[in-house]
């Protein structure tokens, strides 16, 4: 299982403003909440998620920030296969086909980006290498990759 598999809907609403901004107070998550409960309502569950392991705390009294423990590039591919299993039913083709008949604006280059890594699992089904083979498994982004920059950890 996950590492965020086991959060209530409001740890993981909180997760995923946190996730977002990269790093937020207890002020901007409550902000970014349709419906907030109680500033201290909030400061505790942001609290329950630090001892929990999945925040880290930077900086003193009002302008306490806080960030994920898990890089994004991590949290991000469990997060989409909760996504595709509990919407699309596991199904990658059915979310695909779901998302591509919104209206939706895809420039070309990620539209290139998308055929290009349909090719590269072709290449991988092929040669049968298959998805529970992790010393294979990639983190893919549609983004192209950015030259001569490094991600900054816990982004």
């Amino acid at each position: 299982m996950d590492f965020q598999s086991k959060l209530s809907r409001r740890e993981r609403e909180i997760m995923d403003i946190i996730y977002a901004r990269g790093e937020a107070s207890v002020i901007d998550v409550m902000a970014a909440m349709e419906a907030p409960p109680t500033r201290s309502a909030l400061g505790r569950l942001v609290a329950i998620l630090e001892e929990k392991g999945h925040l880290e705390r930077s900086g003193k009294g009002p302008w306490i920030m806080y960030r994920p423990t898990v890089p994004v590039t991590k949290a991000g591919p469990s997060a989409m296969r909760r996504v595709v299993d509990t919407f699309f039913g596991g199904s990658l083709r059915e979310a695909m086909a779901a998302h591509l008949a919104q209206d939706v604006d895809i420039s070309n280059d990620e539209l290139k980006r998308m055929a290009e890594l349909i090719r590269q699992a072709q290449h991988r089904e092929r040669l049968g290498v298959t998805s529970s083979d992790s010393s294979q498994r990639k983190i893919v982004s549609l983004q192209p990759p950015r030259s001569g920059r490094k991600e900054r950890k816990g982004k």
